[in-house]
This record gives structure tokens, sequence and C-alpha cells, in this order.
């Protein structure tokens, strides 16, 4: 049995802990704020309660397979129901396009659009479900620490048919003519840290898990998926400690022995990174003992960062969904503003989530509990100037499209955005999603789970392999627990 602290309670480092901990190990969680979550934390103010970061519930089999490990089901921590519709999309001229749960019904919603695309769906969502399946249940399990994983016969051989050297966006346009229709496939991949035309088309197992299986929500919020899963830790005996900056690794002879807080020293035989990569490298260990340079953080691509507002509205709105994508502006403009001149955008495109629209318990009654996210560049300048002009763009168009007064009914409204991002998670340039998933940034391109230089330092998250998302982040504390386990 090992001693080991986990630096940071986000959804890698309550998979890492509780994978550890089944496995006979003594566990600390060690979390900066005063609330666990990491970027899933929520807060309530005048009887709404907020999700912080996450609102969509995708692949709702990684999170199956995770309680699996520990002969538990989902359904005993937490309520998962399917959204119907899974969300929509707003055009120019207040054009919607809802996508229904059931499948049927969404090939017919694609043949009213375009002729013929309903077969070209089928076909696309064929290869994409054989990507979603064999990268979901091979690809993201590997450690990445090696290349040799990669010429393992039944990935060599599969090279080619999970596409990752062609562009997910002509993948997209060799299926579908429509404008709309292109948007809505090329929309899962959005928040993946590149532009279309930069994603392996490896990727469309997103809209295979967001468009043909659905999108889910959680009943009182992701706080409650949180909640689950630090449930399931204290079942296994896993210790927190909160409000406890980590200040320092303590290294003798290449292995860590200690860390520094700001409320004394504690010894392990291990430590387990879950907080940002960048952060512990080079705030936390001396130059010396890190895999990674300033230099070569400042070359990665980094996913989007978010400015996020959340707002309590004294009533209801009627014409907004669960999620609701606002692309009623140029898609291309605001996705150059971000990947190829980082700016903030000229005419930026948004989502709002309305969870009080299929959740009562979020918001008081008869009132609605909004949350609005423009995706921006990472590093960019953050200011309260900024945040209010954005506001005013989103809300004026909210209203537009609602047609209602909406911004004389707020009740409660916070901002959150890059320098905020800096504060509670440490994240480098303010990201919100980590790493961008490009092809020299993926599987064994992305750093390391394993410090090359300290023997019993270990990295999980989203700035690791398999990459951001929840679900991803989930796998990568397995992925961390069992190598740690295998190779003590």
């Amino acid at each position: 049995m090992r001693n080991i602290a986990i630096i940071g309670s986000g959804f890698s480092g309550l998979s890492c802990a509780a994978s550890l901990a089944q496995k006979g190990h003594k566990v600390t969680i060690f979390e900066k704020n005063k609330t666990l979550g990491g970027r899933a934390r929520q807060f309530t103010e005048k009887g709404f309660i907020f999700d912080m970061g996450p609102s969509w519930y995708w692949m709702p089999d990684v999170f199956e397979r995770f309680f699996r490990r520990f002969n538990k089901n989902v359904y005993d921590y937490f309520e998962v129901k399917k959204l119907d519709p899974g969300f929509q999309i707003i055009f120019e001229n207040k054009e919607e396009l809802k996508i229904p749960a059931n499948w049927d019904e969404i090939l017919v919603l694609f043949e009213k659009i375009e002729e013929g695309s309903s077969m070209q769906l089928e076909k696309f969502m064929k290869e994409a479900e054989f990507k979603y399946n064999f990268g979901m249940n091979k690809l993201v399990y590997e450690p990445g620490v090696s290349v040799i994983e990669l010429f393992k016969s039944e990935i060599f051989k599969n090279i080619f048919n999970l596409q990752m050297f062609t562009s997910y966006r002509s993948h997209v346009y060799k299926h579908f003519k429509n404008k709309k229709l292109r948007a809505l496939m090329e929309f899962p991949v959005l928040f993946l840290g590149t532009a279309p035309k930069d994603t392996p088309a490896l990727y469309s197992l997103m809209a295979y898990s967001g468009i043909k299986c659905g999108t889910f929500y959680t009943p009182g919020g992701f706080g409650n998926v949180i909640d689950g899963f630090v449930k399931l830790c204290k079942e296994l005996s896993v210790k927190f400690v909160t409000d406890t900056n980590v200040e320092k690794i303590n290294v003798e002879n290449n292995l860590a022995k200690s860390i520094t807080t700001n409320s004394g020293i504690y010894e392990f035989d291990d430590i387990v990174a879950s907080a940002d990569y960048n952060h512990v490298e080079q705030s936390l260990l001396s130059i010396d003992q890190r895999n990674y340079s300033k230099k070569y953080w400042e070359k990665k691509v980094f996913s989007p960062s978010s400015l996020l507002f959340y707002l309590g509205i004294n009533k209801k709105l009627l014409k907004l969904e669960h999620h609701n994508l606002f692309f009623d502006e140029d898609i291309e403009v605001h996705i150059g503003e971000i990947y190829n001149s980082p700016r903030w955008p000229s005419k930026p495109l948004f989502y709002s989530c309305c969870p009080s629209k299929t959740d009562n318990s979020v918001a008081p009654k008869g009132k609605e509990n909004v949350f609005l996210l423009m995706p921006i560049p990472a590093g960019i300048d953050d200011s309260e100037k900024m945040r209010n002009k954005y506001f005013k763009i989103m809300i004026k168009r909210l209203e537009d499209y609602c047609g209602e007064d909406i911004l004389n009914h707020i009740e409660f409204k916070r901002s959150y955005c890059i320098d905020d991002f800096i504060s509670d998670y440490n994240a480098f340039k303010g990201n919100a999603y980590g790493l961008a998933n490009t092809l020299k940034q993926t599987a064994n391109l992305k750093p390391k789970i394993i410090n090359k230089k300290i023997k019993n330092l270990y990295y999980t998250g989203q700035l690791t392999v398999p990459g951001p998302g929840v679900p991803p982040s989930i796998v990568s504390g397995q992925v961390v627990a069992d190598y740690l386990h295998k190779n003590y």
C-alpha cells in the first residue's frame, strides 16, 4: 500500500483517487478552493444553483464504465435523463434547428433540409460509431508514454479507418452541402480547441456521441455528478483537504518526498498532479525537475477560454431550450478570431444554457437560471470593460431571439473570464478546455503522464492524455491510477 497525494479535485483527480483507493492505497486529495470539483464546481445565490463549468453530459457510457469498475451503477450516485430536444441551434433571421432525441426523427429532419442527406448521415454515423467504439474502448486508455503503444496490431491495422490524417471539415463537407447541416455537424468539435479544418476526422466520434447517442442531463446540475464522485471516494476512504494551496513539491534523490502547503508539510510515497500541468511544473518544481520548459508551453496550441455570465432571471423565458447555440453570426469569422489571429471577437457566436427549462430545482418558482458562454482565445487581456461590452452584445441578441425584455428582469449576475480561470485553477493563459486536439497534440504527442526526472510524480487531467472534456478527464484519472499501481 502506498500513501498518495492528489493535487486538485476535478474529475481527473477524483477518478484517480477512487481508482487508487480501490487498489488498496491510502489517498488524500488537496484542493486549493473551498469547494470540490475544480471547473465543475457549483455555487448558489438567491435560490439559483449555478454550474460553473461543464453543462453538456455526453458519452454516458464513460460514466457508466467508470462506476462499473467499483461494481456500482451511475444511478446509485445521481440521476441521468435524456433531453428532447437535445439542443437547438439559432441561425440568422431567428431560424431554429432543434435536434430531436429520437434518431429516426433526426433522419427525417435532415432529409427535409437537404434531399439525400439522411443517407449521408447514416453513412457518416456508421464510420463515426466505429471511431467512437474503437477510440473510447481502446485508444483513450493508452497511457501515451511510449510510441510502441501505437504499433499494437489492432491500432496499427485500423489507423486509416480512424481518419487521423483527414480534415474534419473536409470529411463533413464530403457528406453534406447545406450550410446549416454543416454547421450542426461541425459544432461538436468546436470546443476541442482548433478550427474544424485543422481537426482530425477521428473526432467525428464527438458528433456520434452528441447527435446520435443524445444529450443527457443530471437533475440538480453537473455538481451532482461531482457529488457522486466525491461520495464514491469517501466510501473508499479517500481523505479531502480543502482550502489548502500546494506551494511546492519537495524532491530528494529524484523522488518526490512531500508537499508544502499554506497549512504545513505533508509526506507521501507518490504524488499525482491533477492541477494545471504547466502550473505544477513552473511553480511547484525547480527548473531541473520539469518535463517541459516555458518555451514548450508557449508553443502549444490551446483550446479557447470563455467569457461566462451566470444570470438569475425573475420570469420565465418562453423560447429558450435547455441548450441553445447562437450561430446567428458568421462562424468562420469567429473561428478565425479565436485560432488564427487571437483577439476579442467582432461578431461572436455564443451558447446559452437554461437548465431551469427541464429542472425546477435550479431556480426559484417562476424564474429562470441562465448561463451564457462566449468562446474567446486563451491569453488575451481580460477587463471589466470588455466583459460588459460583450454582455450587452449577448443579452441584446438573446432578447431579439426571445422577443422580450430580459435585461430589466435580471436579479442576479456574475461574470467569469480569463483572470478567474487563472486565479481559481492556475490555468495557463486562462484556458478553459486544455490543449487543442490537433494532430500534433494527439495521443502520445501530448505532455506525458509521468515526470521523466522524478520517479514518483504523475500528471492527470485535460493537459495530458486523452485530452479535454469531462469524459476524457475521467479516463485520464483511471489511466494514471492504473499506470502508477502497475509500476510503483
